[in-house]
C-alpha cells in the first residue's frame, strides 16, 4: 500500500482543487466600503450633504461627509477584526495530515489532501477528509461535531455503510487504522451540511425596517414644516425669497441625518464592546435583534456541557478501591475520554498516576470480543495486581463468585442509564510473582474481584444553572436540542434547569410531524433529543413561525443550518467548526453558555439606548421646528439661520451617538419580558410623549422669546436670547432621556461624554453670547443678564416638571400593579 506519488497528488489537486470547506468570499476594502456605502441609511446622509452643497451651504455638506466617513470607518474597523479574528480561528483549526506518499510517510498540510491519499490515523488525529477504513486496530473516533454524540464509535475494515468510514473533523480518541480518502472539501459530509447554507437566505432585523419607517415619517414632517414656512411667509409677508430662506433653515435642522448616524453608530460601537467582553458579532444587525430574543436553541454538548467526560457516580462498597483499580486498567497516553476522566478524579483524590515502585507488565487491550481493557502490574511488593475495566456483563463474567447477579445487576444499570451515565464495571485480583507464575495469554482465567460501578457523564459547566435562570427572569425560553440519549438529555436539562415537564420528544418523532403538528410540539416541549441537522432546522423554523425572535448556539457542523436560519445564531469560537462559525452571526470566543446571557444583556442595553436616541432625537426638533415658525406670528424677524442651525446639530449629534450610547441599562433591565418581535421603536404612546416633551420645552424657549419682544429687545439680542434657551433646553433633554428613571439619578451615574459635551456646548454658548468677535459671526448681541437667567431659568424649570411627571406616571404604573396584583 504505498499511497499515491506526489506527482499524482499534484496532479489532482490542480484538477480538483485543495480540500477546504465552503466559505463565502472574503471582500476586500473598497468592496466592504461599497457595501457599506449601499445601506439607505448612509445614501441619506450623502443625498443631504449633496443638497447642501447645491445650496452653498458647504460647513453643513461637510459635517454629513464627516458622519458619514465616521460610520464608515466604525464598520469597515469593525469587518477588518471580525474577519481578521475569525481568520485566526480558521488557522488554528486547521488541522495537518499524516499520509503514504510515494511509499513513505509524510505530513501535509489538510488543504493538500486528494482523493486516492491513504491516510495514516492513530489516537488524537482529527481526520481531514472523508476516507475508507483499509485496516483498523480499535479504532474509535468522537463524531459530536458532526453527529452531536459525546460517545466514541466504532469503525471497522470492509463495514458497510458508515460503520467503514471516517469524516472530516471527526477525532480518533482510540485505536489506529489506515483510509483512503474519498471525498475532499465540499464532497465531504462537512462539506455537503456548509454547501447547503448558501440556500438559506438572512433576514433584515426588525430595528432596520422600524429605523426605515421612522425616517420616512420624520422625511415627510421635515418636508411640511419646510413647505409650511415658505407658504407662510409669502403670504404673510409677501417676501418668498426670504420664506424659501427660512424654509431651507427649517429643512436643515429637520432633514432626519440622526437617526442612520444612531443606527450605525450604535450598532458598530456595540459590536466593538460586546468584542471585548468575549462575543465577536460578524453581523451588526445580530446586535439588537439580541433585545428581543424570546427563544433561545441550544445543543448540549459542548454547549451546555463541557464536551469530556468525567467521574460522575461510584457504585462501590469502597469508592476510593474502585478509582484506583479503575486508573491503573487505564492505558498510558490514552485519548479515550473515560480513560481521561478516571485519571482526572484520581488526581482530584491526590492519586498518584503510578504507584511509587509498580512497574507495569502488560496489558490486554479491549477488543470486539472482549469489551474490557485489563492491565498487569508488578507491585513493590514483588506480587502481581491486576486491574480491569470494561462492560459490566464483561467484568461480572471474570468475576466468578463476588460478581452480583444478573438480577441485581440490570436494575442499578438502568438506574444509571436513566440518569444520562455511561456506565464500566471495575475489578481487581492478585496472583504470585510473574517470575513464577508467568501471565497467561487469556486474561478472562485471571480470578477478579467485583468492585463496583462508575459512571460517566459529560458535566454541565459550571456557570450554566445561573445563566439559564438568569435568561428564564429575562422571559427567554431556553431549548435544548441534542443527538445525544434520551436519557442523557433529560439529565443534563435538569441539572442547567431547562424545562421538562413535557417530557423530551425524540428526533424519529418529528419524522412523521407535519407543520402543524410540529407547532404543537415545540409549543410546549423544550428538550428534543437523537435530533438531526435537518431536524433542528424544521424546530428554529417551526419556532420563528410562532413568531418569536429564534436565537441559536451550537459548536458543531450539525448546527450550522440551523445557526444560519435563527434570527441570531450564535457558534463557539474555540472549538467549534468552520461551518458553523460562517453561519452564525455572533463567534463567542470564550465557548461559554454565559457569555450568551451577557450578550443578550448588551442587546437589550443598546436596543434602549437607541430608543432613548430617538425619543431625544424627536423631543429636541419641536422647540427648533416651533423657533422657526414662531417669528411669522409676531412679525419678527426669523429667529434661526444656517449657522445657528449647525452649531445645534453640533450639540445633537454627539448627544445621540456618544453620551446615549454610552448609558448604562436600568436595573431591571434582564427582568422585562422580551419586547415583541412586532413592537416598533417608537409606538403611538411613546411618539406623543417624546412631541409632548419636546412642546413642552418649546413653550418655555417661546415663554423666553416674547418676554424678550416684551422687553423691547432688538433682533440681534431676541435671537440670541432664543438661541440660549434652545440650547440650554438641549443640554437638559439630553439629561432627561439618560438613564436612572430621574434627573438625580442620571447624575449620579457616570458618563463622562455628556460632561464633555455639556461643557463644550456651555463653552461656545458663553463664546457666541459674551465674546464680540464671535457674537458677530452668529449675529448676535448680548442681551440683558436677568433675562439671559431666564434664559437658563425657564428651560431648567420645564426639566423639573417634566422629570416630576415622569415619576408621577411611574408611581401610578407601581401602584396599579400592585393592586392588581
Amino acid at each position: 500500500m504505498p499511497g499515491l506519488t506526489s506527482a499524482e497528488a499534484a496532479a489532482r489537486l490542480a484538477r480538483n482543487g485543495p480540500n477546504v470547506l465552503p466559505e463565502r468570499g472574503r471582500k476586500g476594502g473598497l468592496a466592504l466600503a461599497g457595501q457599506v456605502l449601499r445601506e439607505p441609511m448612509l445614501l441619506l446622509l450623502l443625498a443631504a450633504a449633496l443638497v447642501y452643497m447645491l445650496l452653498g451651504d458647504r460647513g453643513e455638506a461637510a459635517l454629513l461627509v464627516a458622519s458619514v466617513v465616521l460610520v464608515m470607518g466604525l464598520t469597515l474597523y469593525q469587518e477588518y477584526k471580525s474577519e481578521r479574528a475569525m481568520q485566526a480561528l480558521r488557522d488554528l483549526g486547521s488541522p495537518r495530515a499524516r499520509v503514504l506518499r510515494d511509499g513513505a510517510a509524510t505530513v501535509v498540510a489538510s488543504q493538500e489532501l486528494v482523493v486516492g491519499d491513504v491516510l495514516l490515523l492513530e489516537e488524537g488525529d482529527r481526520v481531514a477528509a472523508d476516507a475508507r477504513v483499509l485496516e483498523a486496530a480499535e479504532l474509535h473516533v468522537d463524531e459530536s461535531l458532526l453527529t452531536g454524540e459525546s460517545v466514541a464509535v466504532a469503525r471497522q475494515a470492509g463495514a458497510e455503510g458508515d460503520a467503514g468510514i471516517v469524516h472530516a473533523s471527526t477525532l480518533v480518541v482510540r485505536g489506529r487504522g489506515t483510509a483512503e480518502v474519498v471525498a475532499v472539501g465540499v464532497d465531504t459530509a462537512v462539506g455537503r451540511i456548509g454547501r447547503s447554507l448558501q440556500s438559506i437566505v438572512t433576514e433584515r432585523s426588525p430595528l432596520q425596517r422600524e429605523m426605515r419607517r421612522i425616517v420616512a415619517i420624520f422625511a415627510v414632517i421635515s418636508l411640511v414644516t419646510c413647505a409650511l414656512v415658505v407658504v407662510l411667509y409669502g403670504l404673510l409677508r409677501g417676501n418668498w425669497l426670504q420664506g424659501v430662506l427660512a424654509g431651507i433653515t427649517l429643512a436643515m435642522a429637520n432633514i432626519p441625518e440622526e437617526f442612520p448616524v444612531v443606527l450605525s453608530v450604535f450598532l458598530a460601537l456595540g459590536g466593538w464592546r460586546m468584542a471585548r467582553h468575549n462575543a465577536l458579532v460578524r453581523r451588526a444587525p445580530a446586535i439588537e435583534a439580541l433585545g428581543a430574543i424570546g427563544i433561545l436553541c441550544t445543543d448540549k454538548t459542548g454547549t451546555l456541557t463541557e464536551n469530556r467526560m468525567a467521574v460522575a457516580e461510584l457504585d462501590a462498597a469502597d469508592a476510593t478501591r474502585a478509582l484506583e483499580t479503575g486508573r491503573l486498567a487505564c492505558p498510558p497516553l490514552s485519548h479515550d475520554p473515560m480513560d481521561s476522566a478516571l485519571l482526572d478524579a484520581a488526581a482530584q483524590r491526590q492519586m498518584p498516576a503510578q504507584p511509587p515502585g509498580w512497574q507495569r507488565l502488560r496489558d490486554y487491550p479491549l477488543s470486539s470480543q472482549r469489551p474490557a481493557f485489563i492491565q498487569a502490574w508488578r507491585t513493590d511488593a514483588g506480587e502481581v495486581f491486576i486491574a480491569a475495566k470494561g462492560a459490566p456483563e464483561t467484568i461480572a463474567a471474570m468475576c466468578a463468585g463476588s460478581a452480583p447477579t444478573q438480577a441485581e445487576l440490570e436494575p442499578r444499570l438502568a438506574a444509571m442509564t436513566q440518569r444520562g451515565l455511561r456506565v464500566l464495571a471495575v475489578a481487581a485480583g492478585r496472583m504470585p510473582d510473574a517470575a513464577s507464575t508467568p501471565l497467561p495469554e487469556d486474561p478472562t482465567t485471571f480470578a477478579l474481584d467485583w468492585l463496583g460501578l462508575v459512571g460517566f457523564a459529560d458535566p454541565l459547566r459550571a456557570a450554566v444553572p445561573d445563566a439559564v435562570a438568569e435568561a428564564r427572569a429575562a422571559g427567554v425560553r431556553v431549548i435544548m436540542m441534542t443527538g445525544d440519549h434520551a436519557g442523557t438529555a433529560r439529565a443534563i436539562a435538569q441539572q442547567a434547569g431547562i424545562d421538562t415537564d413535557a417530557g423530551v420528544v425524540h428526533g424519529d418523532a418529528l419524522d412523521g410531524c407535519d407543520d402543524a403538528a410540529l407547532a404543537d410540539r415545540v409549543a410546549s416541549s423544550s428538550v428534543f433529543a437523537r435530533v438531526r441537522p435537518e431536524h433542528k432546522l424544521r424546530l428554529v423554523e417551526a419556532l420563528k413561525a410562532r413568531g418569536g425572535v429564534v436565537a441559536m448556539t451550537g459548536d458543531g457542523v450539525n448546527d450550522a443550518p440551523a445557526l444560519m436560519a435563527a434570527h441570531v445564531g450564535i457558534a463557539m469560537g474555540g472549538r467549534g467548526t468552520d461551518v458553523a462559525r460562517e453561519a452564525a452571526s455572533i463567534v463567542l470566543l470564550d465557548d461559554n453558555f454565559v457569555t450568551v446571557v451577557r450578550a443578550i444583556r448588551m442587546g437589550r442595553t443598546i436596543y434602549e439606548n437607541i430608543a432613548r436616541a430617538a425619543r431625544y432625537i424627536l423631543a429636541v426638533h419641536v422647540p427648533i421646528t416651533g423657533m422657526a415658525l414662531l417669528p411669522l406670528l409676531t412679525g419678527s424677524a426669523p429667529m434661526l439661520m444656517p449657522l445657528h442651525v449647525v452649531m445645534l446639530e453640533l450639540i445633537i449629534d454627539p448627544a445621540c451617538s456618544i453620551v446615549l450610547e454610552r448609558e448604562p441599562p436600568p436595573e431591571d433591565i434582564m427582568r422585562r419580558p422580551p419586547r415583541p418581535a412586532d413592537h416598533p421603536l417608537l409606538d403611538r404612546a411613546t411618539l406623543l410623549a417624546s412631541l409632548g416633551q419636546g412642546l413642552v420645552m418649546f413653550l418655555a424657549v417661546a415663554l423666553t422669546y416674547l418676554l424678550g419682544v416684551r422687553a423691547g429687545l432688538p433682533d440681534a439680542q431676541l435671537a440670541a436670547l432664543s438661541f440660549t434657551a434652545i440650547v440650554t433646553g438641549n443640554l437638559f433633554l439630553i439629561l432627561l432621556h439618560r438613564s436612572g428613571g430621574s434627573i438625580w439619578r442620571a447624575l449620579r451615574t457616570p458618563n463622562a461624554a455628556f460632561w464633555i459635551v455639556a461643557a463644550a456646548a456651555s463653552a461656545v454658548l458663553a463664546l457666541a453670547i459674551l465674546h464680540p468677535a464671535v457674537a458677530a459671526l452668529f449675529g448676535f448681541v448680548r442681551p440683558p443678564g436677568q433675562l439671559l437667567a431666564v434664559a437658563v431659568a425657564l428651560p431648567l424649570f420645564t426639566v423639573l416638571v417634566l422629570d416630576l411627571g415622569r415619576w408621577l406616571r411611574s408611581m401610578r404604573t407601581r401602584v396599579a400593579g400592585a393592586s392588581s396584583a
